[in-house]
């Protein structure tokens, strides 16, 4: 396996994990810290770099359209497909729960 993932696809991944951190903090808003958008941009990202390399990285820059720098973006856009029903599930179990992500 040869990882060709360039700069642009990297700043593209980033800005992807950034929106998907800022979305699970604006759902969580007032129920946990800040720490849980900075751990899912995290997740998002190495799970986005996960998709785009390993799943995904068999496949040409022909196969897979649009290519930016290497990242496999319509691949890459899967993990919303997942990771948002999962914040927003995780948001409707902890519904009137506290807990230690619970700001004081």
């Amino acid at each position: 396996m040869e990882w060709d993932l360039g700069l642009q696809g990297l700043g593209v991944m980033l800005l992807l994990a950034l929106a998907f951190g800022v979305f699970t903090q604006l759902v969580f808003w007032g129920r946990a810290s800040l720490w849980l958008g900075a751990a899912a941009t995290a997740v998002w990202f190495v799970v986005g770099i996960f998709i785009s390399e390993v799943i995904f990285g068999w496949a040409t820059a022909v196969d897979l359209q649009p290519n930016i720098d290497g990242l496999s973006f319509d691949e890459v856009l899967l993990g919303y497909v997942i990771g948002v029903p999962v914040v927003l599930i995780g948001r409707y179990l902890m519904r009137g729960r506290t807990g230690p992500l619970v700001p004081r």
